[in-house]
């Protein structure tokens, strides 16, 4: 190699450092009930994977939900939505209180909040994978031969459907009624966004709808076979289908082996993401990722878990694995990713878990937490 090479390949080198080690401005949310406790179990492991590959997360703490309406008045406050969109991504707990879950006549409630930012944020695509981690395939409900092999994500539209459309309830409390609303062009993004997906792991597309009874499932097929058809003559080896929401509901449980990428509303797929949590043996092991127009947002997917608060033991792993997706999917760091999910492989490896895994010898949060952190920092 002449000097000039050998300048050239230095100068490379040194570009490529220097694009890979990042100044990340994160949103802390740790929220209600447990979500302080398993949030702040994933910061220390972003902490350390910073330490180890170089890159800096700057964090910023806000209020959301029960805890911000007890202090601000409001389940996401001003301050909290600026500093969201002025984020390169969000680290977020979870929310809920049984002051406001047990009252019905609540005017201000904390999930207003969580359903504020993500329509603030245009948070239109919720993805939560689904796998079991070796060693724990016992833990499942479901026989092992079922389970074996499992690697699914749901793809859940998030800011259209009922939760979002018309709503009201009479003056003598007789009727209520909530209406399921969707455009092609939000229909058309998810759809897109999951094909992408789609072509990046096993090729298999499954829309999960109502068509047979719904006008709003109508449009969604309608949409996905037209969206699949123009995409096809690019990509022919995509396999796509759709299937009725309460086959698939039963198809989670026979064969879960037999999905790879599953699209589908927002109703359908908060269901059927919480039916399919069961599979992986605790609700506390799966991440979640919120992909939006302006940022991101990375979550463990149970709630807060009020009864726990406070008592470290909920699971962290799921608000841990939650990183390592903010990892890829935000920042395209895919071997920080790796290696944060290697690292809780080998704390379970070592029987290191919650009493939901492990009821016999439970790890605390914190335990597990720290047993993460000192696997990253293994070379």
């Amino acid at each position: 190699m002449t000097m000039r090479e050998n300048k050239a390949v230095k100068i490379i080198l040194n570009y490529q450092f220097s694009i890979t080690h990042m100044n990340i401005k994160i949103a802390y949310l740790p929220g209600d009930g447990v979500g302080p406790e398993v949030a702040g179990a994933a910061k220390q492991a972003l902490e350390a994977v910073g330490k180890k590959y170089g890159h800096t997360f700057i964090f910023e703490k806000a209020l959301i939900g029960a805890v911000a309406i007890d202090q601000a008045g409001d389940p996401y406050p001003l301050e909290t939505a600026k500093l969201c969109e002025a984020s390169d991504a969000i680290l977020f707990g979870a929310i809920g209180d049984p002051k406001y879950d047990n009252d019905p006549s609540a005017k201000v409630r904390p999930e207003q909040g969580l359903l504020k930012m993500r329509k603030d944020l245009g948070l239109y695509a919720n993805v939560r994978p689904i796998k079991i981690f070796q060693g724990l395939e016992d833990q499942s409900p479901l026989k092992r031969e079922i389970v074996d092999g499992v690697d699914m994500v749901v793809v859940r539209e998030l800011i259209g459907g009922a939760y979002f459309g018309k709503k009201g309830t009479s003056e003598d409390g007789s009727y209520a009624y909530d209406t399921i609303e969707y455009t092609r062009e939000g229909i058309e993004r998810i759809v897109e966004y999951a094909i992408k997906l789609a072509g990046k792991r096993k090729k298999k597309l499954t829309l999960v709808d109502k068509a047979n009874v719904l006008e709003t499932s109508r449009l969604w097929r309608r949409t996905f076979q037209e969206k699949v058809s123009t995409l096809e003559a690019h990509s022919s080896k995509l396999q796509a289908d759709f299937m009725f929401v309460d086959n698939a509901s039963m198809q989670l449980i026979k064969r879960p082996s037999s999905f790879d990428v599953i699209v589908t509303e927002n109703m359908f797929g908060d269901i059927l993401t919480d039916e399919a949590s069961v599979i992986a043996g605790s609700l506390g092991m799966l991440p979640s990722a919120s992909i939006g127009e302006k940022t991101a947002v990375y979550e463990p997917i149970h709630g807060s878990y009020p009864k726990a608060a406070g008592q470290n033991t909920a699971n962290p792993i799921g608000s841990i694995m939650s990183v390592a997706m903010m990892m890829e999917y935000s920042f395209d760091l895919s071997e920080e990713a790796r290696a944060i999910e290697e690292a809780v492989q080998k704390t379970i490896d070592a029987r290191g878990g919650t009493k939901d895994l492990f009821p016999d010898n439970p790890s605390s949060t914190t335990a597990v937490a720290r047993s993460v952190v000192e696997n990253l920092n293994l070379k």
